[in-house]
């Protein structure tokens, strides 16, 4: 099917008195309305002919049309179709375009009646239909008039394209043709004797019906640009307290930055997040719990009106206590895994917006993400921690097998290779070698039964016989096995009380935390000087005191000294043996007998002072266990 020329174009070349001007939606939107509004407050049954170029522009007006179908039976609606628009019942004649025809990109709107005729005539200018542009900005091209000449010059070729589309239209058309004094044809106007005059349009009803939609459709427009600045600015507080929170490598700074800037955009709101599993305020109860588990956001206006709330009184009282007059919770939601939940609370009636919800939930995601960030950037240090302590241990048991192996082997081989070559050594000569031999051999076992205890007792595989014990008869014990020895020690003096409770604890495990105390007691305090054993009952416990006169700590190794590996001079510039094992040992032992460890100096120089607790036996809670008579001896 061919089409005739825009219609526009047709009415402008043959009436060249007719000036086209450029018109905005919302300025065409108003005078269509006001035109309309024309038909429907009248008492006339006028002609009435629109074009909406497309299906989906009439469907916005479809009621308006229902009504004017009321007031007469002569309403055509012409549209390009975007469903089954020209087979839809309607209560007028609805025309569907072809794409290809003019009438496609152009709004048409005429109306004659007996007293007045309007004609409003418009092209797309700008922009395509399709193109993606604000609604309200778009232009057209074209006219409007209540000229009765140009209106029925303009019904008169819009009825030809009705029936051009729609041949059983013809005999309504043809009526409405000999009712309004149209003629066939489309160029030539047929004047009778009483011609169309506007003579009988109320100028000012329509003057103020356009004014009022003019109006309108600014206010619309203010609307719609504050909606769009506020939306803007939304945006960029969004985008700023993301690359805050972005920038918190721990989850309690993201926490506590986020409940800063909300705070700071909701004025005289108080703003708490509680991280999960910990108990939420509110997000914890029964009546919103349900709710934020399943990520859905809980916003109450008043809580005196909230039915919900008044069916549990005590959650009234806490809110009336806490002055929470309304208030908003959002759970804080990562891969369907709730986090934390955000409270913000406000102490009068308070109509939370779409907007602040909206608002509230964006930054949620963004804290979800937050959270995981800093959570594995945390979880990212700590493995380095512990990276870099393997690696530190590795090296500190390379250094120590290098520096503790090799004598005593040595020794040991010397030893041997002289017995095996000299057999007329004198029988005192080879004692001194089997003697040398047999200690050394000694000292690698205990160096290799430190590793082994000490890595049993990390992995929780040593057994414990759990009984009462005398701390005294250990003491006595651990002393004696000290001043065996062939080397001279210094002086050890021991303060026990008689009336001293009995512990609670496993006996061979006792004696090995005494003897690696009292070793290193001994090992480092010169024969001058002098180490005290100092027992006393402090509440529930037995408290072991070893006091030394040695070389003393720095404060700020106080703890380092309880670490693995961890020794006070140099792996090659020490002047005493040891693995560096010892005091974690120890610390291991004694955290396993419930009680505590823990170090006390003045300085270098100043001496040493060693605290062990165990905790005061308990008759009641015996339990008698297996022995680890395997792993101490």
């Amino acid at each position: 099917m061919t089409h005739p020329t825009s219609l526009l174009q047709h009415l402008l070349e043959a009436i060249p008195d007719l000036k086209a001007q450029v018109y905005f939606k919302t300025t065409l939107t108003a005078l269509s309305h006001a035109i309309e509004d024309l038909v429907l407050m009248g008492d006339d049954r006028p002609l009435v002919i629109a074009n909406f170029q497309q299906e989906r522009f009439y469907r916005q007006e479809t009621r308006r049309y229902q009504r004017i179908a009321e007031k007469t039976d002569q309403v055509y609606v012409l549209a390009m179709p975007e469903t089954d628009f020209a087979s839809t019942p309607a209560p007028y004649a609805t025309i569907g375009l072809d794409g290809s025809d003019p009438l496609a990109q152009e709004w048409h709107l005429v109306v004659i009646a007996a007293s007045y005729s309007a004609c409003l005539v418009c092209r797309e200018h700008s922009t395509a239909v399709n193109a993606a542009a604000l609604d309200s900005g778009r232009q057209f091209q074209g006219f409007w008039t209540f000229d009765p000449i140009v209106s029925r010059q303009a019904a008169q070729e819009l009825l030809g394209r009705v029936v051009r589309y729609r041949p059983d239209l013809s005999d309504r058309v043809e009526t409405a043709r000999r009712e309004y004094q149209l003629v066939d044809g489309g160029d030539q106007v047929l004047v009778e004797t009483q011609p169309l005059q506007p003579s009988g349009l109320d100028i000012r009803r329509f003057s103020d019906r356009l004014v009022t939609y003019l109006q309108a459709s600014q206010y619309q427009q203010v609307r719609s640009y504050r909606r769009a600045v506020a939306k803007t600015e939304q945006a960029q507080l969004i985008n700023a307290i993301t690359a805050k929170i972005r920038r918190s490598l721990k989850p309690e700074d993201v926490l506590a930055l986020t409940v800063c800037e909300i705070e700071r955009v909701f004025l005289r709101c108080r703003c708490q997040m509680t991280r999960l599993p910990l108990p939420s305020p509110l997000g914890s109860h029964p009546l919103f719990q349900p709710l934020l588990s399943q990520g859905k956001v809980v916003a109450i206006a008043d809580v005196t009106q909230d039915s919900g709330i008044q069916a549990y009184p005590a959650l009234q009282t806490q809110m009336q206590m806490d002055q929470i007059q309304s208030c908003v919770l959002v759970p804080i939601v990562y891969q369907q895994d709730c986090l934390a939940v955000l409270e913000l609370y406000h102490a009068s009636p308070r109509l939370w917006s779409e907007g602040d919800r909206d608002f509230l939930v964006s930054i949620a995601t963004q804290v979800g993400w937050g959270l995981k960030q800093a959570e594995a950037h945390v979880k990212l240090a700590r493995l380095n921690d512990q990276l870099s302590t393997i690696e530190q241990t590795q090296n500190n048991l390379i250094a120590i097998v290098g520096h503790e192996l090799p004598t005593p082997l040595s020794t040991i081989q010397v030893c041997l290779e002289s017995l095996a070559t000299e057999p007329n050594m004198p029988q005192d000569c080879q004692q001194v070698m089997l003697d040398i031999a047999l200690a050394d051999s000694e000292r690698l076992r205990r160096l290799v039964q430190d590793f082994l205890l000490l890595s049993q007792l990390e992995s929780g595989s040593v057994s414990w016989q759990m009984e009462p014990i005398a701390v005294s008869d250990l003491i006595s014990l651990t002393v004696c096995n000290l001043k065996s020895g062939s080397k001279a020690n210094p002086k050890i003096l021991v303060d026990v009380p008689e009336a001293l409770p009995m512990v609670q604890g496993d006996g061979e495990a006792v004696v090995q935390v005494l003897t690696k105390l009292l070793g290193n007691a001994v090992k480092f305090t010169p024969q001058t000087g002098t180490v005290q054993v100092i027992v006393r009952e402090i509440e529930g416990y037995v408290e072991i005191r070893i006091v030394d006169s040695g070389c003393g700590i720095e404060s700020s190794r106080l703890e380092s000294i309880f670490d693995r590996f961890y020794q006070e001079e140099g792996f090659l510039q020490r002047s005493v043996g040891g693995t560096g094992l010892g005091l974690a040992i120890c610390r291991q032992l004694v955290r396993r007998l419930e009680g505590k460890l823990w170090a006390t100096s003045g300085g270098k120089g100043q001496g040493s002072q060693f605290y062990v607790t165990i905790p005061v036996e308990d008759m009641e809670s015996l339990a008698p266990l297996e022995g680890m008579e395997e792993l101490i001896g």
